[in-house]
């Protein structure tokens, strides 16, 4: 018997209840030409007894494993497979009857394409669509890939697949992101703009896990970047305070969970090796004798000019002056970080890095996605900037710059340009968001810290 042109496998734990339709929109497929893989995960509901009714099919198998995870589960379908592409269909999705023809001709007719993903549509726990979400078209309207696929519902080449090293099985979340770093790296990859599955989204979802994703998410960036950094150095962290302007003075001496806001700041920049330097830059020789009894010869304290300070000054000739300092050939980079958000982790201001480096950009931004609707007035009234409806792009995302953390190239800042021409954003977890710019907001900080 040949092997079949596609494998199509499902992975379910506890999805009983969906399982049927999942198979069933496989059964329907306008194309002959695969095999499907279904995996039943240890589930403890009604899946073993949905999986029986399919029992005998030529073109299905059946297994079963003990709760090993969700990518063990993708690694044991791959070591199976049979097919020339892969793709996989959660047990809690339905395909779109054409998604195997659509996906399957662009791998067929493109060999230099390694992967290909759909646009979806979204679906409530009854299967109503609510939402569709639309990519733009990769290379031609989208030239930077910092917007992986859903990890589903993404045809791929096996051997590509095998030669990434199938999927990570250490991190718990973010498989398609972590897929999506290693493929994009070393092969060109493309997209259709059709809707050619149902995504469900029900409390369940692993996609509900935040903080699980945002670490995962975190941690693939810097293994993909190891290397890249490397040659990116010096990367340089800078802490800028002031005197005034601020709704205190001396912001940096303010204490938040026993310690000054200038305190947290450099002891989370020094607990990463990734920074060669650490730079706190003030103009007030007050600053630079709080920061003396740190032994870290990392560190150091570079005067800045008073008037730089103004609330409407540009930081980039601050920033100049401690680049050409420490990086005079202007091979590095350069992260900022803003001690009025006192909750950003050693893990966010090392993200700034690795996203500028994952990206090959100019600058990286730490940012808050916007989902209430946003409008700016013109002369017509209100125009709405975001599409929060049922149709949604990747271009109609609105995002709030938090002033928490930011990477720049080093080379930008003789330009007078603290971004460049390119700039990324990452998403923080909610809970650093949280910016001091009151006496209310300092205080329910120090309440947030556990202060009394």
């Amino acid at each position: 018997m040949s092997d079949p042109r596609v494998t199509v496998y499902v992975p379910s734990r506890n999805y009983g209840r969906f399982l049927g339709d999942a198979i069933e929109s496989v059964l329907r497929q306008t194309v002959d030409d695969w095999e499907l893989i279904v995996v039943d995960d240890g589930s403890d509901d009604q899946t073993p007894e949905v999986m029986n009714l399919y029992r005998g099919h030529p073109k299905i198998s059946l297994h079963r494993t003990e709760g090993v995870g969700l990518t063990a589960v993708c690694n044991f379908a791959l070591a199976l497979a049979r097919g020339h592409y892969v793709i996989r269909l959660d047990g809690d999705d339905v395909f779109d009857e054409n998604i195997l023809l659509v996906l399957g001709n662009v791998l067929d007719r493109q060999q230099d394409v390694a992967l290909v993903f759909p646009d979806y549509y979204l679906v409530d726990h009854f299967g109503e669509v609510y939402a569709q979400e639309r990519r733009q078209q990769l290379y031609r309207e989208n030239h930077v890939f910092d917007m992986p696929p859903n990890g589903a519902c993404t045809l791929i080449r096996a051997s590509v697949l095998k030669e990434v090293g199938g999927y990570r099985e250490d991190l718990g979340a973010q498989d398609g992101f972590d897929l999506w770093s290693k493929v994009i790296a070393r092969h060109k990859c493309a997209n259709v703009n059709l809707p050619l599955f149902y995504y469900r989204r029900h409390g369940s979802n692993l996609t509900a896990d935040s903080q699980r994703i945002i670490n995962a998410r975190r941690q693939i960036k810097k293994d993909a970047v190891k290397d890249q950094l490397q040659s990116m150095r010096p990367i340089i962290a800078v802490i800028p305070c002031r005197q005034n302007f601020d709704f205190v003075q001396n912001l940096w001496k303010q204490e938040v969970g026993g310690r000054t806001l200038l305190q947290r700041d450099v002891e989370a920049c020094l607990s990463s090796a990734m920074f060669d330097h650490v730079v706190v830059t003030s103009d007030s020789e007050e600053t630079a004798a709080s920061i003396r009894a740190y032994r870290d010869p990392r560190l150091s304290f570079v005067a800045r000019d008073p008037q730089s300070t103004i609330r409407t000054a540009s930081i980039v000739p601050t920033l100049e002056m401690i680049v050409r300092k420490f990086d005079p050939d202007l091979k590095g980079m350069t992260v900022i970080r803003y001690l009025q958000s006192p909750f950003v982790t050693v893990h966010t201001i090392e993200e700034a890095a690795a996203t500028l480096a994952m990206s090959d950009v100019d600058s990286a931004t730490a940012v808050e996605e916007i989902h209430g609707q946003v409008f700016r007035r013109t002369r017509y009234g209100l125009e709405t900037l975001n599409r929060p409806g049922e149709l949604r792009s990747d271009f109609d995302m609105v995002y709030r710059d938090l002033l928490s953390c930011f990477a720049t190239r080093n080379r930008n800042l003789p330009t007078g340009s603290l971004t460049g021409k390119s700039i990324v954003s990452f998403i923080v977890p909610e809970a650093e968001c949280f910016s001091i710019d009151s006496e209310q907001k300092l205080q329910i900080a120090r309440i947030m810290a556990g202060d009394r």
